[in-house]
C-alpha cells in the first residue's frame, strides 16, 4: 500500500518559517493539501484565516455524539468561520481525524449562550442569523431556500435532532428532503448537505 504523503525534503532546506524542521527532515505524511507540504500548523492556520468563509458551523453535543468528528471534519474542508460545539465540552475527536487543529473551535454551555454570541457575532457586532438544520415540523425544506451569506448552521444528535431550546433559538429551521423509507439523515451526512448547499450559493 502506497504511502501518503512525502519523504523527507531534498536539496538545501527552505529559508522561510512556515516550514516545519521535523517535517522537513522525517518527512509530511499529514492529511494536509499538497501547497501545505512541510508547513507547521501554525502557518497552515494563518494561511486559511486569510480566506475562511463567513459561515459557522455549531452542534448540540449531549450525549458525546460520534458524528462530531465527522461534522468537524467537513467544516475543515469548506473552510468555515468557526465551529461551536453546545453542550458538553468534551467531543469524541476520533473522527475529525485531527483536522480540529486547523479550525476555531468554541464552547458553548447551552443553545441559549450560542443565541447571545451570535447576537453580537456578526459584521460591526451585529447579528448572525442561526440556521437550523432538521426534519422538526414546520421546518422548510433547504432545497431552494436561500441561505444568508454570514449566518451559523446549526445540527441536533443523531437520535433525538435539535432539542427545543436550540430550535428556539433559530431564525429558521430547514430540512434536507428524503425520498427513502428512514426518517432522519445522518448527523454528519446532513452536516455535510448543509454546508454544500451554502458553498454553491455563496463560495
Amino acid at each position: 500500500m502506497p504511502e501518503v504523503g512525502v519523504g523527507p525534503w531534498e536539496g538545501a532546506w527552505p529559508d522561510d518559517p512556515r516550514y516545519d524542521p521535523q517535517l522537513l527532515e522525517h518527512g509530511d505524511r499529514r492529511n494536509v493539501a499538497d501547497r501545505f507540504r512541510y508547513w507547521t500548523v501554525e502557518a497552515i492556520v494563518a494561511e486559511l484565516d486569510t480566506r475562511r468563509y463567513p459561515v459557522h458551523v455549531a452542534i448540540e453535543n449531549w450525549a458525546h455524539d460520534l458524528n462530531i468528528g465527522s461534522v468537524v471534519r467537513t467544516a475543515n474542508a469548506f473552510n468555515v468561520a468557526g465551529v461551536h460545539v453546545v453542550g458538553r465540552r468534551r467531543w469524541n475527536r476520533r473522527g475529525a481525524m485531527v483536522t480540529d487543529r486547523y479550525l476555531h473551535v468554541h464552547h458553548h454551555a447551552s443553545a441559549a449562550d450560542l443565541a447571545a454570541w451570535a447576537a453580537a457575532a456578526g459584521p460591526d457586532g451585529g447579528r448572525l442569523p442561526v440556521v437550523g438544520i432538521d426534519n422538526v415540523p414546520g421546518s422548510v425544506a433547504i432545497e431552494g431556500y436561500r441561505l444568508p451569506e454570514r449566518c451559523v448552521l446549526l445540527f441536533g444528535q443523531e437520535s433525538t435532532g435539535l432539542t427545543p431550546e436550540a430550535q428556539a433559538a433559530c431564525d429558521v429551521v430547514l430540512h434536507i428532503t428524503q425520498h427513502g423509507s428512514t426518517r432522519s439523515i445522518n448527523a454528519g451526512a446532513a452536516a455535510a448537505i448543509a454546508m454544500h448547499t451554502w458553498a454553491t450559493q455563496h463560495a
